[in-house]
């Protein structure tokens, strides 16, 4: 039945087709072929086999989709305030976006990493960078939420971060613009003598997650752009692209291409280590700061850090080196194996394939080509292993199959190309609309990778779908990569600016997802533990409301005594223990945003009344057949006056927990008729 369903769609598509001016490639008629379609159809009830997670870009957020077939599922917010749900306008999340700048409530996220163990991704954590204000962010996959920002002192622009070990030992990070180092007044003319680069180390706790600033390494003043860490046989070392070896400060796009080849970063992070057990390091004050959502409370504690530590290369031998790249280099990717290493010049028509055995043969050898900055220059035809000849126009990045392929985008020829590690040959090439950026393969730069599928995730978008303005949104193009030759299956379009993404087996992260808060583990200070604990306090100016939600009515819905001038903070606790039934909360005239509030969970809105009157509050998560009955009043007097404070709800019910008991599950029963 399926089969002839889509067969029908797809022949009265190819006749639609055939009557139009048909300004699509063969690529389109692929994508609208019966089989094509069928391999990226999920039916109604069913499930992705796989999640892909993608960074916003400009919006700051992370969205997650399924694959193959490219909904969208959530968007997670990060680093920028999200009013669908009240994150980061909730008291309890606002601490999540206090740096040292202040508060910054937005950013630019690139880069995606999924937690490993043992080379393989685990399903546990989500790390994003904040490009703009550098910091770095984790999601816990149970619940989808973010818990955690650190923020990366003395760098400016974290593009090339989070880069994860394959134990998540480490996140890796490079600063994208060199600066003074610590920050001073000095001239831009002076940046060859005053300005420096840092390569971060952040520690990962394996039971909880939490992150750490564990050291850093300073670096010559050029641009960081790309990691990855070795896996297998080169555990242990970090491999970092960079440009601007020329160290300009002005007109990057002439004076940053001078030269052949810019010089790849060659990290020996366990002589790091070594050297950070010896007290090799010398203390830097500064500032930076720890935001953390405490376990148990559910709210996001801020602390300032004023101690950064830091290793200099001239002081820790064999800890650091450089390799010689083509210019303009942005991709650098490890092969499953670990063996081989991918540099990719954008402004070269060649692709250099480095082997990790010659690397570490030439720094036994001491084959050098001389040093930059005290850093020794491991020679370039000493540690390559190949070049991949013309495969394309402005190579970027790399992915792999685990069947021993690679495959590379090329953002100016507007194409993937698969080619063979080994011998260096091209294998195949399919045309993308157009110029794209990463690809993703699931677990593609893991040990393990599944090469089923490859997204290639475009930057521009004309011609592809309904024009919406001068702006369209960028598109994701879904291959299936499991035969010989690449077919486009997907054209599916994205939020914000997807830089990077890295797609995982829902089977990882399906049997953990948390369907709801144990209530009687919230120990958040103003959760309200039941409708007969609901009660209203002032002390001064603040008005503490405690109320509680559960389908289909607030309690109190009916509130007098506020005056102008309060800060009144409505405590919301969620007293539903059922998956999926948040409940929403907002008031006329709040000049923040809504609150959604999770089963078993509590969160804060603080609203400032600004003129008497009587205020609707209402529940604005559908919830069920009697949503709209959920809301109240909250009447507001003059400033001075004597209004005592009143509310109420069922107050006969208060009193009799039994009764209320019986209420409130005849109320439940009432409402999932039409849930």
């Amino acid at each position: 039945m399926k089969t002839h369903y889509l067969n029908y769609v797809a022949g009265l598509s190819l006749i639609f087709l055939m009557a139009s001016c048909g300004n699509q490639g063969s690529e389109t008629s692929q994508v609208l072929g019966g089989s094509a379609a069928e391999q990226a159809y999920v039916a109604p009830g069913e499930y992705d086999e796989f999640y892909a997670f993608m960074s916003g870009g400009y919006s700051g957020q992370i969205t997650a989709y399924g694959l193959p077939s490219g909904r969208l599922l959530k968007e997670i917010p990060v680093f920028s305030k999200y009013p669908e749900n009240g994150y980061g306008y909730s008291e309890e999340t606002k601490a999540m976006f206090n740096t040292s700048y202040g508060e910054v409530p937005w950013d630019d996220s690139h880069h995606i990493e999924l937690s490993q163990t043992d080379g393989e991704f685990d399903g546990r954590w989500l790390f994003v960078n904040g490009n703009n204000t550098p910091r770095i962010a984790r999601v816990d996959l149970k619940t989808f939420e973010t818990v955690e920002i650190l923020e990366i002192p003395d760098v400016a622009g974290l593009h090339c971060a989070p880069f994860i070990t394959e134990n998540s030992e480490y996140l890796v990070s490079g600063t994208r613009f060199s600066v003074p180092i610590p920050q001073k007044d000095v001239p831009i003319d002076t940046y060859k003598k005053n300005f420096k680069g840092l390569i971060n180390y952040v520690s990962v706790d394996p039971e909880h997650g939490h992150m750490e600033l564990a050291f850093q390494i300073e670096m010559p003043g050029f641009n960081y752009d790309l990691a990855r860490n070795g896996k297998g046989k080169s555990h242990g070392w970090s491999f970092l692209t960079t440009y601007n070896s020329e160290q300009e400060h002005s007109l990057l796009e002439v004076n940053a291409s001078q030269k052949d080849k810019d010089l790849m970063a060659v990290i020996n992070w366990k002589k790091a280590e070594q050297y950070m057990k010896e007290g090799k390091f010398t203390e830097r004050e500064t500032s930076y700061f720890h935001n953390l959502m405490n376990e148990e409370t559910s709210i996001a504690e801020s602390e300032e850090k004023t101690l950064t530590k830091i290793l200099d290369p001239k002081e820790c031998p064999d800890m650091v080196y450089f390799i010689p790249v083509p210019k303009s280099p942005h991709g650098c990717d490890v092969d499953p194996t670990g063996e081989y290493i991918v540099g990719n010049g954008k402004l070269s028509a060649d692709m250099s394939v480095y082997s990790f055995d010659k690397i570490m043969k030439a720094i036994e050898e001491k084959n050098f080509d001389g040093e930059f900055d005290g850093i020794p220059i491991i020679s370039y035809e000493a540690a390559l292993d190949g070049i991949v000849k013309k495969p394309g126009l402005g190579p970027l990045h790399t992915e792999f199959d685990g069947r021993g392929n690679a495959y590379t985008t090329f953002f100016i020829s507007s194409e993937v190309v698969k080619w063979d590690v080994a011998s260096k040959e091209i294998l195949d090439r399919q045309s993308t609309f157009y110029s794209p950026g990463h690809l993703v393969i699931p677990g593609g730069e893991t040990k393990k990778p599944d090469g089923k599928y490859l997204v290639a995730m475009n930057k521009i978008t004309k011609d592809r779908y309904l024009p919406t303005g001068p702006e369209l949104a960028h598109s994701a193009q879904l291959f299936d990569i499991s035969g010989d030759k690449m077919k486009l299956i997907l054209d599916f379009p994205t939020k914000g600016e997807p830089h990077y993404a890295q797609a995982i087996a829902a089977d990882k992260i399906q049997p953990n997802s948390v369907k709801f808060y144990d209530i009687e583990n919230n120990k958040h200070p103003y959760a309200t533990l039941g409708e007969s604990k609901t009660r209203v306090e002032r002390d001064g100016d603040e008005v503490h409301v405690y109320m509680t939600a559960i389908r289909s009515h607030l309690a109190p819905d009916n509130i007098e005594g506020f005056k102008v001038g309060d800060k009144v903070y409505f405590h919301l606790t969620n007293l539903e223990q059922d998956w999926d039934v948040p409940h929403g909360f907002a008031i006329q005239g709040a000049t923040n945003a809504e609150l959604l509030v999770m089963p078993g969970q509590t969160r804060t809105l603080l609203w400032e009344p600004k003129r008497p009157g009587v205020f609707a509050f209402y529940c604005t998560d559908f919830c069920s057949a009697l949503h709209q009955e959920m809301s109240g009043y909250a009447r507001v007097s003059p400033k001075g006056s004597n209004v005592p404070l009143k509310w109420g709800l069922n107050e006969k019910l208060r009193e009799n927990e039994q009764a209320a008991h019986d209420f409130y599950e005849k109320a439940k029963q009432n409402a999932n008729i039409g849930k």
